[in-house]
């Protein structure tokens, strides 16, 4: 694969422009901290079904290796690393992983960060695999997925989620979200979003097999929450095939 095509340095740049607001709740990431929930629950149910782990255990990714793509400031490593895993971020965005590690250096986090594509990781390979709402931003969909393969060790398991190109996600992320500056002006292109299938049919090309469809629906009283409506936003749980 030739992974320095997978970047889109446009796509960089605006995400990068937002480093230093990643953490503040109500600041422009406030919509991803609104996903974390939802986001963290769908991995803890794939986990436990599918890497052998304790549902009562409070560390269920305890000794488990994990690597976020696209991880931004590490909204989603943290969390990943207070369930016991060993921790490895990559982004895009320089200004990113410069957030994430003064921010992980506060928590007492130990969190491996890195900037640029996946051949910055030299080859290693995790037991579990994420990269949520990022492939909508890359350069080749495909080639990001290969990448996001090769990553899996034996036996691992890939969690990722984006939007659907809906009319539902037209609306609610650009006309609505956008449109009333809850997300960040430019942050979407609804022609990049990808179908359920589409998605399922570039793993396939890569070598692996979809285990999981599910959606990610806002539930006025509750916020993001799992459901079987993918129209909005979906996650595709995968392994080798």
């Amino acid at each position: 694969m030739n992974a320095t095509a997978t970047i889109d340095p446009r796509e960089a740049a605006h995400f990068g422009a937002l480093a230093a607001d990643w953490w503040d709740p109500k600041g422009s990431s406030a919509m991803l901290h609104k996903l974390n929930p939802a986001r963290l629950g769908y991995i803890r149910e794939q986990v436990n079904a599918h890497l052998g782990a304790d549902p009562a255990t409070l560390k269920p990714l305890a000794d488990r290796t994990a690597l976020d793509v696209g991880c931004g400031a590490g909204l989603l490593c943290e969390p990943l690393a207070r369930l016991g895993a060993i921790v490895t971020g990559i982004d895009a965005a320089a200004e990113n992983i410069a957030a994430a590690r003064a921010h992980a250096g506060g928590q007492g986090l130990a969190i491996g960060y890195r900037a640029g594509e996946l051949d910055q990781l030299g080859g290693a390979t995790f037991d579990l695999v994420i990269s949520m709402e990022v492939i909508e931003h890359v350069a080749d969909p495909a080639a990001f997925v290969a990448g996001l393969a090769a990553a899996m060790a034996p036996g691992g398991l890939l969690i990722v989620s984006t939007p659907n190109r809906t009319a539902l996600s037209r609306l609610a992320l650009i006309t609505i979200g956008e449109g009333t500056g809850r997300i960040p002006k430019g942050t979407h292109a609804w022609s990049k979003f990808l179908t359920p299938d589409e998605l399922a049919a570039l793993l396939a090309e890569a070598g692996l097999t979809v285990i999981d469809r599910r959606g990610l629906s806002l539930d006025p009283r509750k916020g993001f929450v799992l459901s079987d409506d993918l129209k909005l936003d979906y996650f595709l749980t995968a392994v080798r095939s």
